[in-house]
């Protein structure tokens, strides 16, 4: 990984296209969110999310806010990407393993951030590498065997 990226990588006792399935479906996304921060889908958004498709999740930390993101990479049942306002990104890579498990591997990239260096000076990466744990322990919660 860069420098301005933080992954973790989870097995999960699932197939990709079961955990892609969730992850497409923005309305699942407060179920994983393991910052505590992802509310609930906005309304008027797609229900499963393509290339280039753009969604509004509810959101809160600290203050309650609105943020708009757009999936900027896709490949289905294996990767998805989406990006925010300031050009961040957060990626999932499904990689499909022996016995219908998947290795999955969240990543915060903000190496494509419009202001890259404040958001490395800040405490987001580090907090974020946590949430990502916590989000990938929530995953593997939901589909254990």
């Amino acid at each position: 990984m860069g420098s301005r990226q933080v992954s973790r990588t989870a097995i999960v006792a699932t197939t990709p296209e079961k955990i892609f399935g969730l992850l497409a479906d923005p309305a699942q996304h407060p179920l994983i969110d393991g910052s505590g921060t992802v509310r609930a889908a906005q309304s008027g958004g797609p229900d499963r999310l393509t290339l280039g498709a753009r969604f509004g999740m509810d959101m809160k930390m600290g203050a309650s806010y609105k943020i708009l993101n757009t999936v900027v990479e896709f490949e289905e049942g294996r990767l998805i990407a989406w990006r925010h306002f300031n050009g961040h990104r957060w990626r999932w890579r499904l990689e499909p393993l022996d016995g219908g498990r998947t290795e999955v591997t969240e990543t915060f990239d903000w190496s494509t951030a419009k202001f890259p260096l404040a958001i490395s000076l800040s405490p987001f990466p580090r907090k974020n590498a946590d949430s990502i744990e916590k989000t990938l322990a929530r995953l593997g919660e939901l589909f254990a065997a």
